[in-house]
């Protein structure tokens, strides 16, 4: 697996023997309660009106790296997703989940470790239902969709989950240091009629967008 190595001037590693008390207990805490948990989340995409199912294996050992950076504060490493990835994962001593894709600044990505895999299981259960490939901006699209009932327990800053029965949306900000960190979302619905409500919706994002 890559991983990202030097860190920017915004990004500093902290030696072992340097480390804060509160780092230390936070870092104990994380393998006390999270050490060697795996799971795997499912997903789905669809090609040329063919749908695939993928499973990503999430592992939460606790890494090796302690850092403070630019956006205040103390980080510590976890193994994250079994996938070669160009981002590290990370966890700041206040308990938000992030990571660092090489630009040497923590990026949330969820407001807690819980959160993150309540979001997870949200994933894979909703990986049976039709997941849209409209080509329109998908935030845009996620806007139009009413209805929904917000997920507090797998939602925060940049991450946001709303469901109904048939309908399924995740908003988040892009895992990027390039500002700004734009919105995109990932949208599932299923049966016949949900399905229309989002083609429908996309037509009407399509009709506000420059011609490409």
């Amino acid at each position: 697996m890559s991983r990202p190595t030097e860190r920017t001037s915004t990004f500093h590693r902290v030696p072992a023997d340097q480390e804060p008390l509160w780092l230390v207990i936070r870092r104990e805490g994380f393998e006390q309660r999270y050490g060697g948990l795996r799971y795997q989340v499912r997903n789905s995409y669809t090609v040329v009106g063919e749908r695939h199912e993928v499973f990503r294996d999430w592992r939460y050992d606790l890494g090796e790296g302690m850092w403070t950076g630019s956006a205040r504060g103390w980080y510590f490493d976890w193994f994250g997703e079994h996938v070669s990835s160009p981002v590290r994962y990370l966890v700041h001593t206040d308990g938000r989940v992030g990571v660092d894709d090489g630009g040497g600044t923590f990026l949330e990505i969820a407001p807690s470790v819980l959160a993150l895999i309540e979001a997870h299981a949200l994933t894979d259960t909703v990986s049976t239902w039709d997941r849209t490939t409209a080509d329109v901006d998908s935030f845009a699209l996620a806007e139009q969709l009413d209805g929904l009932v917000d997920v507090p327990e797998a939602s925060g800053r940049t991450i946001r989950w709303r469901l109904s029965g048939n309908v399924a949306v995740e908003e988040f900000r892009h895992w990027s240091s390039e500002a700004p960190r734009r919105w995109r979302a990932f949208i599932w619905s299923r049966g016949e009629a949900c399905r229309r409500q989002v083609e429908e919706a996309a037509v009407r994002v399509a009709a506000t967008q420059p011609s490409r």
